[in-house]
């Protein structure tokens, strides 16, 4: 059992994964037209998700950049998050925290 400090940022980490797929999703969608830009909603959606994934996505960019046109930074991310998410279970089933 999880206590509950750890426990809210597990969620927290669950739902920004749920960001970051949603951004490359999206990123996607946008690269093959089926997204329109011109759109105010869409625009700051998109916004919304730059604001939240860049910072960290750039990081990790610094260090692995972009093979072959393929972006791996969202994998890397998005491992580093379980591994922190997993790191969390650890401590609190090691430690009792």
């Amino acid at each position: 059992m999880l206590n509950p400090i750890a426990w809210i940022i597990v969620e927290i980490i669950d739902i920004y994964v749920w960001v970051v797929i949603a951004a490359v999703v999206v990123s996607w969608l946008i690269a093959f037209g089926v997204i329109n830009l011109y759109n105010q909603t869409a625009r700051q959606i998109v916004h919304i998700l730059e604001v939240l994934t860049e910072p960290f996505l750039r990081r990790i960019r610094r260090i692995v950049p972009p093979i072959g046109g393929l972006d791996l930074s969202p994998l890397i991310l998005i491992l580093l998050l379980y591994f922190i998410r997993y790191a969390i279970f650890w401590a609190s089933v090691r430690f009792g925290i």
